[in-house]
């Protein structure tokens, strides 16, 4: 399938995991892709050359997603490279769980920076190069929805910011024919949360379908939102968690 031929995406940390594949899932379709990653040069380029080596067009930018002044650069260098943006998949998160009374405001301030503040500072550049038919998808959580246990709060307050960011900024880019949706993953098997890990069991047992999603899922749900199929859904939430929110 080349259903994204001529376009450009940007994903945001998009080195490893669920970014990883959803950069491979868009290069499939057709698109040409840039990614950012903050550290292990070696594993960003192996991914870009992977891409050219199998037909595809793929750069990878280093840019750390809590920066706001080297994450606006890296999305007005892409436009710039690719002479166009059409895509931006804001993936870049990271999770800081634990006990709510030793949460310190340090995680507090790292969590939103890359969780929510990123998001807005990479679509607000974005926006500025994109025309009719643009798409912003942002990654969120099923634990913006429902949160099943301890020690989630900041993590899923920080997602749960996302619902919100998607309904409004699809009010605003919607007038321009730009769509903006989140997509909402559960338990999907990565270096960050393996389908052998500790506390892979429990999650299983909170599932309708009670295994592990694959990031190839999650790439899938995207690539269908920033094709030409998925051009009438706006400002909504798609949640791919194997029914652990059913």
């Amino acid at each position: 399938m080349s259903t994204l031929n001529g376009k450009v995406a940007l994903v945001t940390g998009g080195s490893r995991g669920i970014g990883a594949a959803i950069v491979q899932r868009l290069a499939r379709d057709g698109a040409a892709v840039a990614f950012t990653y903050v550290s292990s040069p070696d594993k960003a380029q192996a991914l870009a050359k992977q891409i050219e080596a199998a037909g595809g067009k793929a750069r990878a930018y280093q840019a750390d997603a809590a920066d706001p002044a080297a994450l606006r650069a890296a999305v007005d260098q892409v436009a710039a490279d690719f002479g166009q943006l059409d895509i931006l998949v804001n993936n870049a998160g990271i999770f800081l769980g634990g006990v709510f009374e030793e949460t310190t405001l340090e995680d507090y301030e790292r969590t939103m920076a890359v969780n929510v503040r990123a998001v807005f500072v990479a679509s607000q550049a974005a926006a500025r190069h994109m025309g009719e038919g643009g798409r912003i998808v942002n990654i969120g959580s099923c634990l913006a929805d429902r949160v099943p246990s301890a020690g989630m709060t900041l993590y899923s307050m920080s997602k749960s910011a996302l619902s919100a960011f998607t309904k409004g900024l699809a009010r605003d880019l919607g007038p321009r024919g730009i769509t903006v949706n989140v997509v909402q993953p559960g338990s999907t098997n990565t270096d960050m949360n393996p389908a052998d890990g500790d506390h892979a069991e429990y999650q299983r047992s909170r599932m309708a379908i009670p295994r592990y999603g694959d990031a190839s899922n999650i790439a899938g749900m995207v690539a269908w939102l920033a094709s030409d199929e998925g051009r009438f859904a706006t400002g909504a939430a798609f949640t791919v968690d194997g029914g652990a929110n059913a």
